[in-house]
């Protein structure tokens, strides 16, 4: 059985606002794909249906609640370092899901696709 990769990127705080946020999210989601991992991208799943079912995309509870059963069933937490990922209060909480969870975390350049840090329970 392949690992499961949850990808945390910005959303509310990335540059160019969350329509910007989510089309980089799907980008490198694609690429990582292409690489042969199996991830979920929060905000690649949820924008489109916050968008198409009127659901306030902005609600981070109710997304928060949403993530937490995908946060159950991933392996490892993959942080793209994109613009904005340290003001992100998503990404800070799923860091910590992640961590109370024992589960590894790996931060990324989101160009190279490198490892920049690691924390591994």
């Amino acid at each position: 059985m392949t690992s499961l990769i949850y990808l945390a990127t910005p959303y509310t705080k990335a540059p160019g606002g969350i329509e910007m946020a989510f089309i980089r999210s799907c980008e490198l989601a694609a690429r990582l794909i292409k690489t042969g991992r199996d991830v979920f991208s929060p905000i690649a799943h949820s924008h489109p249906i916050a968008l198409h079912g009127k659901i306030d995309p902005l609600d981070h509870d109710l997304w928060m609640d949403v993530d937490q059963a995908m946060i159950a069933r991933c392996d490892a937490l993959v942080v793209a370092m994109l613009p904005g990922w340290d003001r992100s209060k998503g990404v800070a909480a799923e860091v910590d899901n992640f961590k109370d969870a024992r589960k590894p975390i790996l931060w990324i350049d989101p160009e190279t696709l490198e490892a920049k840090d690691w924390w591994l329970p």
